[in-house]
């Protein structure tokens, strides 16, 4: 058996064991639609939720590990059951979440920002 936290961190969807653990307690992590501590004991067949801003992967565990392994061979100890559409989405999001204006035009009027937030709500 292996702590969810520590199994988050082994395939790289945490840079440290803290990040993994702060977001078990931060109700981002969910066990099988439950949310978990970062205690929590996996086993194999396990379903995994994890939140991120603007998206939620699902994985399924497909074997466990004590030891952080390389990326290439992350994909055999889990399966990202996440819908390709919305990873998509989330891509269009990230590469739509900032504002270029053009050189001379100052800043945005209170129009120009309520127009902004709205496409951004609208993408979202």
């Amino acid at each position: 058996m292996i702590r969810i936290d520590k199994y988050l961190w082994a395939i790289r969807q945490y840079k440290t064991r803290t990040m993994a653990g702060d977001a078990c307690r931060g109700g981002k992590v969910k066990l099988n639609g439950l949310p978990v501590k970062a205690s929590r004991e996996l086993k194999v067949g396990d379903i995994i939720e994890v939140s991120t801003p603007g998206l939620v992967k699902k994985i399924k565990v497909l074997e466990l590990l004590n030891n952080r392994v390389g990326a290439p061979k992350v994909a055999e100890y889990m399966e990202d059951l996440t819908p390709q559409e919305a990873i998509e989405l989330a891509k269009i999001v990230r590469q739509t979440n900032y504002e270029k204006r053009d050189r001379g035009l100052g800043r945005p009027t209170k129009r120009d920002r309520r127009d902004i937030e709205a496409l951004k709500k609208y993408l979202m």
